[in-house]
């Protein structure tokens, strides 16, 4: 902080030192935990290195090395998402490679070798069978040219010496394939169009014969309506899930006969979830530090937090840690030590480890380790905003802040309304450097957990079914309403971006309402018929339970779409996309932006080559970053402090 009193410059022409370069010189991506023996393995995502993901190892000797050597990019295109692409058994890591989806076997101090043959085959959610010799995962088969992937079940040869093997098929998604801890019992999970896991998933269990084949499956748990999260065997062999059949993702146990609850009565005292939506493969939020002792992590109306429950007592007791984020929901537990990924407004998402029995808690890498002056940070506030229906929703609020600057007394800030994807899923308060981006330039912004988010138990969840552009548009106009009757934001200076899902409600909200000025869709859909038409198979029903499903309801397809409205849109739109995006296809924004551009109204669009749904790579993720700036700067008639990389807008 400097030692001036801080000088009077209008909002958005604020000097900070939170530049884009700091933002992506020293950050990674952390994602899947793996404990092997006293041996923990990570992996980063590295923007610096073209994206590439690394799998990262700390051994016992407190040496940190990176385990997968370039080209190598340890990622897996299962459910086109991932997650779930390495295990380790033994100090031995077997991974999917993106490149070619091969499955590797890498032993230490060798390079790694591929155990799967050159095809259109993709694995993903390993667990390791060492009685067997095997691997037993997902696979996700695409050779069938113009027709479904089909996903089963399936064993591979960790030497690679015997062609893989279907162990359960029949449904059209599985995940979660789990081991008993004696090896004589599978447990896994599986779930048919048109659901999502988060709709309703089964939990079946079948016996192993020592040959390796599955005896008859016996149903544990769920349905069509009741969401089954992270199947996990204890210690001494009874199976535990989390489920969401009262409504909130809470812990259960089968015994082989009867499903109990383990959390007291069938609820908490406090609602609260204990799971997350299942995007992506191995996600975890508890763990058995013994067989009487679970280890979870639970979201009580979007703030997280970690305990211990004794398993015969039903006695939940909260562990004090800084934190309040959980990351993609990884937690592992073993031998008295938690490792896991979580963050804090005043803290990036960490990897941490805990000790259970000294409660020393370690930081073993931050996402991101820039450090910035406290003075140049702004701290979310939870808003809990009237809405629709006599409804609240929810969102986190960060006032502009920067210790060396203020505005004018007479200014309001201008706002930005941040839209999560999804778009179930769910707005982050860990320190998070492109917001404060925003913030220490003179932005306010608010990030909303409209309806349909997670965290806040499953009616909350559902409140998009069928109304996916209209609870998701009409929370994000309340929310800037909110603010703005507040005196908390310029009601002629209100933007909106997102990305994906949040890219879609970034363009309805500006079609179908007159609130915004201004608007950047990341990577979104404007053509919800084109996404029903042209997606990949895990999302290929979802707009069935957010709309409708398709092409019976047609006419409402038609009718949420901005690209059938352009003529209602009146306000300037920058719109970014990857040129490879299988996810929502370029020509989405393509039209969109060529519909503006025809209509006079200031416009651009930025296309990245090489990049899919999500930027990965640091240049990219700086430019686009950037290039939002300039263009708001220009709508809104500010100077930026920075020296800015101009981009083209059409009709400014």
């Amino acid at each position: 902080m400097s030692d001036h009193s801080s000088q009077i410059k209008p909002y958005g022409s604020w000097k900070s030192p939170i530049s884009t370069d700091l933002i992506v010189a020293e950050s990674v991506g952390l994602g899947q935990i793996v404990l092997d023996g006293s041996d923990v393995y990570w992996v980063e995502m590295r923007p610096a290195e073209a994206g590439r993901n690394v799998v990262v190892r700390l051994g016992q000797d407190g040496q940190i090395a990176d385990i997968t050597p370039p080209p190598f990019s340890v990622r897996t295109r299962v459910h086109e998402y991932g997650g779930g692409a390495f295990t380790v058994s033994g100090g031995v890591v077997y991974f999917s490679n993106y490149a070619d989806q091969r499955v590797y076997r890498q032993e230490p101090g060798h390079p790694p070798r591929a155990i799967t043959a050159e095809s259109d085959i993709r694995y993903a959610d390993y667990c390791v069978d060492r009685l067997r010799n095997r691997i037993i995962c997902v696979q996700e088969d695409h050779t069938a040219v113009g027709q479904e992937a089909i996903n089963t079940i399936t064993s591979l040869d960790v030497n690679g010496q015997s062609p893989p093997q279907i162990l359960v098929s029949g449904n059209d998604f599985y995940s979660s394939p789990r081991l008993s801890p004696d090896g004589s019992q599978l447990a896994w999970m599986t779930w048919n169009h048109p659901n999502m896991p988060w709709d309703g998933t089964e939990l079946w269990v079948a016996s192993v014969a020592n040959d390796g084949t599955l005896g008859e499956a016996v149903p544990v748990a769920g349905g069509i309506s009741e969401s089954i999260f992270q199947p996990e065997w204890s210690p001494d062999g009874q199976l535990c899930f989390v489920s969401d059949r009262t409504g909130w993702w809470n812990l259960y146990r089968w015994d082989g006969h009867e499903v109990q609850p383990l959390l007291p009565g069938p609820l908490l005292p406090v609602e609260a979830e204990f799971g997350k939506p299942q995007w992506v493969f191995a996600a975890c939020c508890y763990g058995f530090d013994s067989a009487e002792r679970i280890i979870c992590a639970y979201n009580q109306r979007g703030s997280w937090r970690i305990a211990s429950l004794d398993i015969a007592s039903k006695r939940l007791e909260p562990i004090d840690i800084p934190y309040s984020e959980m990351g993609r929901g990884d937690l592992k537990v073993s031998a008295g030590k938690v490792v896991f990924e979580a963050g804090s407004p005043t803290k990036p998402m960490s990897l941490l480890r805990l000790d259970l029995n000294s409660g020393h808690l370690e930081t073993l890498r931050l996402a991101d380790s820039a450090k910035v002056d406290a003075s140049y940070l702004s701290y979310p506030q939870t808003v809990e905003f009237p809405t629709e229906g006599g409804r609240t929703a929810h969102a986190y609020y960060y006032p502009p802040g920067n210790g060396d600057f203020s505005a004018p007394p007479d200014e309001k800030p201008p706002l930005l309304v941040k839209t999560h994807g999804g778009p179930t899923a769910a707005a982050s308060a860990a320190l998070n450097l492109p917001i404060q981006y925003w913030t220490s330039r003179g932005f306010a912004v608010l990030d909303v957990n409209y309806g349909g988010s997670t965290g806040y138990g499953r009616e909350y969840r559902q409140r998009l079914n069928g109304l996916w552009g209209i609870t998701d548009v009409d929370d994000c106009v309340n929310a800037a309403r909110y603010l703005v009757q507040r005196g908390l934001a310029d009601e002629h200076r209100l933007a909106i971006d997102g990305g994906s899902a949040g890219g879609y409600t970034t363009l309805a909200v500006l079609t179908f309402r007159d609130v915004f000025q201004a608007g950047a869709s990341y990577y979104g859909v404007s053509d919800l018929e084109s996404l029903a038409r042209d997606t990949h198979k895990f999302e290929s029903r979802y707009l069935d339970a957010l709309i409708g499903p398709y092409p019976e309801m047609q006419d409402l397809y038609q009718a949420r779409s901005p690209i059938n409205f352009t003529q209602q849109l009146s306000c300037p739109l920058i719109l970014l996309q990857g040129l490879e995006d299988k996810i929502v296809p370029p020509n989405q924004a393509e039209m969109m932006f060529e519909a503006v551009r025809q209509k006079g109204i200031p416009t651009a669009y930025i296309a990245f080559e090489g990049e899919q749904h999500g930027f990965r790579l640091s240049e990219n993720i700086k430019r686009a970053l950037e290039a939002e700036f300039y263009f708001y700067s220009k709508v809104f008639g500010f100077e930026p402090a920075d020296h800015m990389e101009g981009i083209p807008i059409e009709n400014l």
